[in-house]
């Protein structure tokens, strides 16, 4: 499931302005992940990789774990409206929740889907299901693509490492990671960088 480490350009920069973030506001290393829900290989990554990362540098404060869409229209036509629902559920604070269980459930994506996980959430069904109908959040996933094409990404999961500063909603790219790895290398290499980052 590994591919080799690209260095970043030196330009390399990504804003985290409006995206999901969990963990520590003020960790200096940040992880921005850009996906696609009905990607495997995310899936993949969730089930495998991100439970030690959050164990191990979400939930101790080291590291600020962010979260921006990267629908592969074309490969996945139901990506982009389960982003919509996972940004939906947001709006009523369940959008990690709503995260997981796409994830959890890649074969139940399709839009007449979607209101039965916001059902099982116990959200507000007709204000989620107006949400999606109005393409409330499209635009800000259109930016998210275009964000992630200006950084370099052309598939998913790609993850861009970088630091955080104080106030600064711009994270410059230490290192891009395209493709899923298992978390040793994931351990690995936010232990490098976050040294180096001290």
């Amino acid at each position: 499931m590994s591919q080799p480490v690209s260095p970043p350009a030196p330009d390399v920069v990504v804003s985290v302005v409006g995206a999901q973030v969990k963990g520590n506001g003020d960790a200096k290393l940040t992880v921005i992940e850009f996906i696609d829900y009905q990607c495997p290989i995310c899936a993949w990554h969730f089930r495998e990789a991100l439970p030690g990362i959050e164990r191990d540098f979400v939930g101790t404060g080291k590291v600020k774990y962010v979260v921006r869409n990267f629908p592969l229209e074309s490969a996945h036509p139901l990506a982009f409206k389960a982003a919509e629902a996972a940004l939906c559920a947001g709006d009523q604070h369940k959008y990690w929740e709503m995260h997981d269980r796409l994830l959890r459930n890649q074969q139940a994506l399709r839009p007449e889907d979607l209101p039965g996980h916001a059902r099982a959430l116990g959200l507000d069904v007709s204000g989620f299901q107006q949400c999606l109908d109005t393409g409330k959040h499209a635009a800000e996933i259109r930016n998210d693509i275009a964000d992630g094409r200006r950084a370099g990404v052309t598939g998913t999961p790609t993850f861009v490492v970088g630091l955080t500063e104080p106030n600064d909603p711009r994270v410059k790219a230490l290192r891009i990671i395209p493709g899923a790895q298992f978390y040793t290398g994931f351990k690995l290499d936010l232990e490098s960088l976050g040294a180096a980052s001290r």
